[in-house]
């Protein structure tokens, strides 16, 4: 398969998951003890891809210096802002300008918050084939009223596209990995807030263009949400999805350069246990994302969480399905569960009440 160019979409400012994107936005997160977005270079890389343009707007900033010219990946990296947020389709379209590909060249789409274990190689495959104006990645989800439903006729073509409606009629939705045609992407207006997913594939579909849907079975998850950001770190780590970003072995625990884990500790479960961070005798860690230079106290536990850069668990506390924003402090006696969110350097006092909202 020739070489391919792909656009990342990487602008959202993650609010779902605040407050760990106060200060770093979603796709720069450390998941499984890498940015997010590592995973996502090393699999476009390993299907072919060998050019990507980041469509960024949140924090643009900060990403050309996590992931410079993409030398390191063996990718070529540009790196091009909305000034303004232009939505899913205007942001497309603002990257397309960095773009060499012509105009009957496939253009890979991914979003900036998906783990997905499917065969992109073969997407791009049936759109060629098919000379497809778009193909979209479906899954199937429990429940479709949250994403886009996608219905498809017998032969894949899109019937419709149903963006979050509470009637689904299907369990097939929209994945956040495209195939668009050069041609197609240069048809989006430049310069304006476009939806693809309200604007642009249902008028394409409206019009008779060919939008197919690649479906099938294999991992897929939105990290949007804390729950889901720390399953993904756990599964990376637990070997349920393979990626070649992926720092070390996979097993019950990852441990970066500098972490330093008590023998007399417990970490299984999938935990990433970041660069300098430390595991006090007898503490326990079960599938949790301890980010760099954090301290869990003896005695103390974390179950399903994130406890943030340089944040403190002292001796005794309880932490589970929780969020510990970067230095925070929780003192001993404090119980935090059921989704509670700990802002970045709140310091909770010794035997505080339980916790079970946003503090």
């Amino acid at each position: 398969m020739p070489d391919l160019e792909a656009i990342l979409l990487v602008g959202g400012q993650g609010t779902r998951l605040r407050p760990l994107t106060l200060g770093t936005p979603k796709p720069l997160l450390q998941t499984a003890g890498v940015p997010f977005l590592a995973h996502q270079l090393a699999r476009a890389r390993s299907f072919g891809v060998r050019r990507i343009v980041f469509a960024t707007s949140y924090k643009a900033s900060m990403f050309e210096p996590a992931f410079g010219d993409g030398a390191a990946f063996g990718l070529s990296l540009v790196y091009m802002t909305e000034e303004t947020p232009l939505g899913t389709g205007g942001a497309i379209r603002n990257a397309a300008e960095a773009l060499t590909a012509g105009p009957g060249d496939p253009v890979l789409i991914l979003n900036g918050d998906i783990l997905s274990g499917h065969d992109i190689g073969e997407q791009v495959r049936v759109h060629r084939a098919k000379q497809a104006a778009v193909t979209l990645h479906l899954t199937e989800v429990d429940d479709p009223s949250r994403f886009g439903c996608v219905p498809t006729d017998e032969a894949g073509r899109v019937t419709a596209f149903l963006e979050k409606t509470p009637n689904p009629v299907t369990n097939r939705i929209n994945a956040g990995c495209y195939v668009f045609t050069r041609s197609v992407i240069d048809s989006i207006p430049r310069d304006e807030v476009v939806s693809v997913e309200r604007e642009t594939f249902p008028g394409l579909i409206e019009s008779g263009e060919l939008v197919l849907g690649y479906a099938d079975r294999t991992y897929w998850l939105d990290v949007g949400t804390p729950t889901a950001y720390v399953q993904g770190s756990r599964d990376l780590v637990l070997g349920k999805l393979s990626s070649p970003a992926l720092p070390g072995p996979t097993g019950e625990y990852l441990q970066l350069e500098g972490a330093r884990i008590s023998p007399e500790a417990k970490v299984q479960g999938g935990t990433a246990v970041g660069a300098r961070a430390v595991v006090e005798a007898g503490a326990s860690v079960v599938g949790s994302v301890l980010s760099d230079d954090c301290v869990v106290e003896a005695g103390a536990t974390v179950t399903d969480s994130v406890v943030g850069q340089g944040a403190r668990v002292c001796a005794g506390t309880v932490v589970r399905d929780a969020v510990i924003g970067d230095g925070a402090i929780v003192r001993p006696g404090n119980e935090l569960q059921n989704g509670v969110r700990i802002w970045p350097g709140i310091e909770l006092p010794e035997r505080a009440l339980r916790y079970s909202s946003d503090v």
